[in-house]
């Protein structure tokens, strides 16, 4: 008698740890919900093909297993760039060991003025992990259309440091290398961290 109660113990805590191991699988597998725009299928910034700060030539394929996080602006800009990279940040820091899978590019629509050497500085003052992308200007303007991004020069006011009026959203990629989401430059840090653990949740 006192053996078959044990079974029967044994029995029921082995359903209920394959009933935990099921529910955590349809959690994993659960249709993950954003706070931002969803525009998967989306048939534009398939790819783009441009150097870092390092040197480097670098494309979409260098960065699949990774949620890619890509913002388009200058490093003179007064005011969009740096609060969304504070932002972009942020979220960062909220991810805790999870911003190990996610990378940040900020790509330059000034190229004559955004050095390589003046990108790193940029850059690395919001996150060290973060790379900053230039191309010469004919790279740049296909690489923004293919973006569907605007900008142009205003150069009256200083030439030297010229301002750029710009598209200010975020375009993020999940780890298998597919455009996903679009966020507004009005989205707070903890837009961009909750859906970039969402991202990193559904894979």
């Amino acid at each position: 008698m006192a053996l078959r109660r044990v079974h029967s113990a044994a029995a029921r805590a082995a359903a209920l740890v394959l009933l935990g191991c099921l529910l955590a699988a349809c959690n994993n597998t659960a249709k993950p919900v954003f706070l931002s725009t969803d525009i998967t299928g989306a048939n534009f910034g398939a790819d783009f093909k441009l150097a870092d700060h390092s040197g480097a030539i670098r494309t979409l394929a260098d960065f699949k297993g990774k949620v890619v996080v890509i913002f388009f602006g200058y490093t003179n800009c007064p005011d969009a760039c740096p609060t969304t990279m504070a932002n972009i940040a942020a979220a960062m820091r909220r991810l805790g060991d999870d911003a190990k899978r996610v990378q940040v590019l900020f790509v330059t629509i000034d190229p004559e003025h955004d050095t390589p050497e003046l990108l790193k500085q940029y850059v690395s003052s919001f996150d060290p992990t973060f790379l900053g992308l230039s191309g010469d200007i004919e790279t740049t303007k296909k690489t923004a259309g293919e973006f569907k991004t605007f900008y142009q020069k205003q150069m009256a006011a200083m030439p030297q440091h010229p301002s750029v009026d710009h598209s200010t959203g975020t375009y993020i990629y999940d780890p298998n290398g597919r455009l996903r989401l679009y966020v507004t430059n009005e989205k707070s840090a903890e837009v961009f961290a909750h859906d970039l653990a969402e991202l990193l949740r559904s894979g």
